[in-house]
Parts: C-alpha cells; structure tokens; sequence
C-alpha cells in the first residue's frame, strides 16, 4: 500500500490575487451589489410577491447575519415604487352606536384633508350657530312663541274668573295654588259670615265653587299640553334655525367628496346629528364641580368636546407615500401589530372613545408589504396567533386585550374592522422555520413560499467582485476609508475561511461587516487613508487574540503537564486526538489523549465516555462503528475474545461527535498488536465500517491547535497531523502554519483509509491479506490477528480447565 504524501504548502491555504481585480480601491466601485450564490433565494422571493392569491407568504430562513433582510428590502424597494398607493382609512364616530366606531376608506392623501375640513367646520359651526340663535329674528320668534302660550293661559284663567264672578265667587291666587271664596259687594266673605248664611245658600255656593274647581281642573289638565305645544313649536324652530345655520355648511363639505359615496354617507349622518345636537355649540356656563377638579371650562372644554365627537381619526395616511408601503416592525407585540385601545384615567375611571384607536404595523403596511423577525413575533404573547388570524380572515380586527382577557371590567370599542391586503414575510433561522411546519397546521397554509438562503458564496470571480462591493457599500455607508486590492484579497481569504471551505466564500455578512469596521479602526491607527491588507491582518489577530484567554490556559497546563500531552515519544494504546472548544462563538482546537486498554472478554469496546454519562449519541455511534470494524476483519473464523476499553483522558465536560473514532480506532489497534504510535502526530476523522476515513469539521482550528502546542515546545521537523483527505479542500490554514509546512518543520497529511493511517502513525505496513486469506506476519493486521488467536486460545484453555474443575 503506497503511504499517502504530505500536502503540499499551496494546499494548505488558497490565496486571492490582489492583481486580478481591475480595480485600485472599493473606491472605483459604485455599481450595484449582487449577492451571487442566492439564486434560489431570489426566485422565490419574486414568486412569492408576485403571486396575489391568499397564502403566498413568504418565510426567509438561513442564519442569522447573511443578509436576509437587507436582500429582502432591497428587492422590494425595486417593486414597491411601482405599485399602487394604497387607499386611507380613518374611524369616525357611530352617532347610533358609539362602541362601534365606522371605518371609511379614502383614496391616498384624502383622510388628513377630511380631517382638517372635519375641524375646520367644528369651528365654523361654534360662530355661525351661535349668531344665529342670538339673531333678532330668533328671539322675537321665540318670544312669540312663548307668548302664545301666556296668552292661551291667560284667557283660559280670565274666563274662568268672569264666569266665578257672575256667580259672586272670587278667584283668588295664593302661594299654594288658584282658589275660590265666596264675595258680597266685591268683598270676600268672612268665614263667619258665610258661616252665618242659610243653609239653602250655603249649598247654592258651595255647589257652584264645585263645578267651577272642576273647570279649573279641565284649565289645569290642558296646560302640559299646552306647554309641549309651545316646546314643540320652539323645537321645530330651533332645528329650522340649526338647519339654516348648518346646511351651507354641510353642502360645501359634501361638495367636496361629491365622488365619495361612503363619505357622503357620513356627512348626511353627521348633518343630522349636528341639527338635533346643536344646542352643544351654544356656549354653556361652567361647571363649578370641573373647575374645582382643574378641568378645563367655557369654550375650551365645549370645542374638545365638539373636536372629539365630530373628529376624524386617521389611521392610516399615505399622502406622502410613493408606491406601496415597507414596514418593518422592530417590535412584534399584539398591539402593535393589530393595533391598540388606549384609555384615559379620568375621576378614577378609566375612559375611551373612537379617537384613542391606534393603528398598528397591519394598517401601516395595508397594500403593501410587512417584514417580522420569526423569533420575536413568537416571543411576544398573543401576537403570532393575532397574525394568523388577521391573514386567515384578510381584515384587522382591533380588539382591547385587557377587555378580551378580563384584566379590566372598563367597557371598549369593538371598531368596525378594515379590510387587510398585504404581503406578510417573516425572517428567521431555519430550525424555526421546520419547527413551524412540523407543529402549527397553519403554518404551512399561511406561509407557503420558503426562500432559503445559503450559508456561502462560491469562491470565484463573481463572488470575489461581489465581497469587494460589499465592502465598498459598507465603506460608504457608514463612512469609512475604502480598502486598497490588497485588503480586499484579505478580507475575501478571511471568508474563505469563516466557511472552512477553500471553494467557498461566507455569505455571514455580519462578520464581514464587522472585519470591515474593525480593519478601518487600525487604519485610521495608522494615520493611512486607505485600509491594507495589514490592517486587516491586524483586525483579525486582535479578534483571536480577545477570545484567546481560555485557550492559552489550557496550553499553558498543558506545557507544565497539568494536562497530559506526549509530542516526541513512542507508546502502545495512546494517541492524539483534536478537539473543538467554542466558548463565547471563538472556535479553537486542541488535543486530547485518547487511550485504549485490551483484555480478555467477549468482543465488547466499552466506551468510558459513555458509561459514565459524559459521551453523547454521536460520539457512541462512532464507537459501536470501531466494533463493527473489528469484527467484519478479524472475527471472520473466530469470535472476538477480547474486551477493550477507550477514554478520553482528563476529560472533565463530556465528549460529544464522531471525529475521534478514526484515532480511537489506531489506538485499539496499537493496543492489540503491541506496536507503538508516534506521539508526534495528532489525528482527526470519523471512520466507518469498511475502514474509510471520513470527513469532519473544523480542521483548521483542529490542525492550529496541535500546531501551537508543537511551537510552543519547539518544532522538530517531524509533528504532523492526519486529516481526512476529502477535509482537503477545508484548509485555510494560518500564514505560520503554512510558513513551517514550506520549510519542512511540520506536515499534513490526507488519508482515505485506516491502513494508511496505521502505517503512518507506526512505521510498519498495515498489511493485506494474501491469497490464503491471512495478514503477512510482521504486519500491524498480521499483530493484531496473532493476538486475537492468541486470546482466544487462552479463553479456550481457561474454559476447558473451568469445565474441569467442576467435573
């Protein structure tokens, strides 16, 4: 078997060549971004705006930081001027119904010019009805009036006085009432006098005071009839005095929205409700109880008392808009998208009308487009099922919360409610996204366009052009230097590497970003007006260096042998495994001894990590593979009489992932055949039962984290790490790694299977079965197989002589 070579320098890191841009700095570069690699993205979110049939939403899944949003708005600010303005709305007061406030729909700009022409005739109608019902004409007509009826009385009375008078009975007024009295010669009789009558008259009197109470009674019973006469009189000229006042007034306005029918309508109910109400325009006493509670009085309490009931609430006004709306709603609450019922606390009572209604993202974004961040919208309570329910019945309907939950027993409105046509597109990270699908059925009906975007860009021209417009537009945005080709080439390598992928480039423009405003910081540092590629250098060792605390605690116990590491020397059953540690988002590798002890048993590899609850699924499996390998080669003609142990020594938080099984894998065999592994090579890669070595990630953190131990002890020459060869195109290797791979002091090598791997790592052949089916002694397979009969025959004998000793 030929041993694999280690790679080459120019495969541990691809370069971008600064010569191969046309251009001097991200100054010459003023044309527009392209984001390629999104294709797919892009697509569907063209479809999904597109498309107007119910449902057709869209979610925007993909980590966080690779642009979801500013794509998005990019691409809606290309189609959103060419839409239509959408119409205004507005709630106005139901004059029959005041808990249920109408909604009226007006074409763009019409609702703010209602409004002032609603408050501009409030105060027109405080002057005019006043001065008419103050006019002479007014006050003798209801002098009249009222005249009318004292005249009516008074004859009524003066009749009845005259017919008393005939029977020689006075009429006399007194405090309590009207009453009659007997009089002789003009004068009223005494009572002793009428006492001193005969009988015969007595009666004759008393008869006749009878039947002229009973006329007074008949007097008494017409008067209210009389008196709803007169107001009726001077109710109908009251409203002919209002209907004169009002009605140019209201022709003029209805002139106006002549077009509008809804509006109209309104106008004609408003007219009618003015002329019954317009006693509320004459100016009123004030309230002695008001000014002692500070409220204000006269004419200001009277005209915001008018302003509230004939106000007209704009809730959505695009008189400046130029196309279709694009909100984005920060702040996701129920409230704040559906809208919201304020109350005021007035004498300890909490009160609301139609003009405390408030709009919320839905009417703002009502005919056009409205984007969400997924996670806060799940976050806030009741807000994503407000969502649904809005897109389900297309209207926003405003409902108090604290009334619908009976947090409060104050009554509220129940606005009419307006009719919802809009774009919906939620942005969130792709778990929340199937998360969704898999346990909300409405998802899927309601948000039926998924634009996925991609996590990279793909490392060629079109993506190194579109990082160099990224950071030109980030420059320019936020006022920085612009970056020379060289900055440019680095920042592009540094993408690269974020990915861990030499052919492909990071679309987390986040980071790039970031790198962008962190290399401007150290330029302007250094006085220089363009960024270079040192600044950028810079930016990224002072990032590592930031997050680099816990990993240079670890090499430092490492280096005093606090933790038990072995660069240099020879053993049995021992190797190095890489490990990946992420505290805080910084990755970093570093190893771990992995050992493997053998003994008789049945076949098992216990797996310590997982005994002890410290080794996760994954981690497990790779180890149950180690058993399936073993047993598909050695325990073809006999079983596996051994048992194995393998740990990962000082290992204090837990193991977890398969990238170490490759190294336990040479461990055990190291341990089974008695041959020893250099401790000088590290080794990363999953295997699987056929003994092919896998890929894993994080190499390059992985290969720089044994690469600082061995420079820190000093290089030999001879430290190397085993990669998977198909990780090949992963390596974005630090500038000092790659400078000691040039100069032969430290190596990387690609394999594709455990046999080539063994002999690296021993020096001695893996060995292959020969045509008779058995490994050539001398071999590592030909050990391990002579120590596996060798284990067997021993179990063999211990069983026979157990037998035995029963017998």
């Amino acid at each position: 078997m030929s041993l694999p070579e280690k790679l080459s320098p120019e495969k541990l890191y691809k370069t971008c060549n600064p010569g191969e841009f046309s251009f001097r700095s991200t100054a010459d570069l003023d044309g527009p971004i392209k984001a390629t690699g999104q294709e797919r993205a892009f697509e569907a979110i063209a479809f999904s705006m597109g498309i107007k049939h119910d449902g057709f939403n869209l979610f925007a899944l993909g980590p966080n930081g690779t642009g979801k949003q500013t794509a998005i708005m990019q691409f809606l600010a290309t189609i959103a001027p060419l839409a239509p303005v959408p119409s205004d709305w507005c709630y106005v007061n139901n004059f029959k119904q005041p808990r249920h406030p109408g909604a009226l729909k007006l074409p763009p700009g019409k609702a703010s010019t209602l409004s002032r022409d609603m408050e501009h005739l409030v105060e027109a109608l405080l002057t005019v009805i006043p001065s008419a019902f103050s006019s002479e004409e007014y006050q003798v007509e209801e002098k009249n009036i009222r005249e009318k009826f004292q005249e009516h009385q008074a004859e009524a009375f003066e009749d009845l006085e005259k017919k008393a008078a005939e029977q020689h009975i006075a009429l006399i007024r007194t405090p309590a009432g009207f009453a009659f009295a007997p009089e002789k010669n003009g004068e009223v009789l005494k009572p002793e006098e009428f006492m001193s009558l005969n009988k015969k008259e007595r009666e004759a009197i008393e008869k006749e005071i009878t039947n002229l109470k009973s006329a007074m009674q008949l007097i008494m019973v017409q008067i209210p009839k009389w008196q709803r006469e007169t107001q009726e009189k001077i109710n109908e000229l009251n409203r002919n005095i209002a209907n004169f006042a009002v009605k140019p007034l209201m022709a003029e306005l209805k002139n106006s929205y002549a077009s509008l029918s809804e509006v109209i309508e309104y106008i004609e109910t408003l007219e009618n409700d003015i002329i019954e109400n317009f006693d509320q325009f004459l100016e009123k006493e004030p309230d002695p109880r008001e000014m002692l509670l500070g409220l204000p009085a006269g004419k200001f309490q009277q005209k915001g008392a008018l302003l509230n009931r004939y106000r007209i609430n704009v809730i959505v006004d695009n008189s400046k808009s130029e196309g279709a709306p694009v909100v984005y709603e920060d702040k996701p609450a129920c409230q704040n998208l559906v809208g919201d019922i304020e109350h005021i606390s007035q004498m300890g009572t909490l009160l609301t009308d139609f003009t405390l209604i408030k709009p919320g993202a839905l009417h703002r974004a009502n005919g056009g487009y409205l984007l969400i961040d997924a996670r806060r919208l799940l976050l806030e309570p009741l807000a994503y099922e407000a969502l649904k329910k809005a897109l389900r019945t297309r209207q926003i309907r405003i409902e108090s919360l604290a009334q619908l939950y009976s947090l409060v027993s104050t009554v509220s409105l129940e606005p009419e409610p307006i009719p919802l046509d809009i774009k919906v597109i939620l942005i969130g990270e792709r778990q929340l996204y199937y998360l969704l699908n898999v346990y909300d059925p409405d998802f899927s009906e309601l948000f039926k366009v998924a634009a996925d975007f991609e996590d990279e860009l793909p490392f060629d021209g079109d993506g190194k052009l579109a990082y160099a417009r990224i950071i030109s537009a980030i420059a320019k945005t936020d006022k920085l230097r612009h970056f020379d080709r060289g900055a440019v080439a680095r920042v592009i390598e540094q993408g690269s590497r974020i990915t861990g992928d030499s052919t492909k480039l990071s679309a987390h423009l986040q980071s790039i970003s970031d790198l962008v405003r962190e290399a401007d910081y150290y330029a302007a540092s250094a006085k220089r007006k363009l960024v270079k590629a040192a600044d950028v250098q810079k930016a990224i060792d002072a990032r590592v260096l930031r997050s680099s605390r816990i990993q240079e605690k670890i090499r430092e116990a490492t280096l005093k042998n606090s933790i038990l590491i072995d660069t240099e020397s020879e053993k049995v059953g021992q190797i190095n495994g890489l490990a990946i540690y992420s505290p805080g988002g910084q990755s970093f590798g570093h190893p771990g001894r992995i050992t493997a002890r053998i003994r008789l048993g049945k076949g098992e590899v216990i797996d310590i990590e997982r005994e002890v609850e410290m080794g996760g699924p994954i981690h497990s499996k790779g180890v149950l593979i180690l058993s399936g390998f073993l047993g598909a080669r050695f325990a073809i003609d006999q079983p596996l009489s051994l048992s194995a142990s393998l740990v990962f020594e000082q290992s204090y938080s837990g193991v977890e992932g398969d990238s170490a099984s490759s190294a336990e894998l040479y461990a055990l065999l190291s341990a089974l055949s008695g041959v020893h592994i250099r401790q000088w090579f590290a080794v990363t890669g999953s295997v699987n039962q056929f003994g092919q070595v896998q890929a894993i990630g994080g190499v390059n953190e992985k290969i720089e984290g044994f690469f600082d131990l061995c420079n820190a002890r000093g290089l030999s020459g001879k430290q190397g790490v085993l990669i998977p060869a198909s990780n090949v195109d992963n390596l974005m290797l630090r500038s000092d790694v790659v400078n000691a791979a040039k100069k032969g002091r430290f190596s990387i090598y690609p394999v594709t299977h455990i046999d080539e791997g063994i002999e690296l790592l021993t020096g001695v052949p893996a060995g292959v079965l020969d045509k008779s089916g058995n490994y050539p002694p001398g071999t590592v397979n030909g050990m391990v197989v002579a120590k596996l009969k060798e284990m067997a025959e021993k179990i063999r004998k211990f069983t026979a002589s157990s037998s035995n000793d029963e017998d």
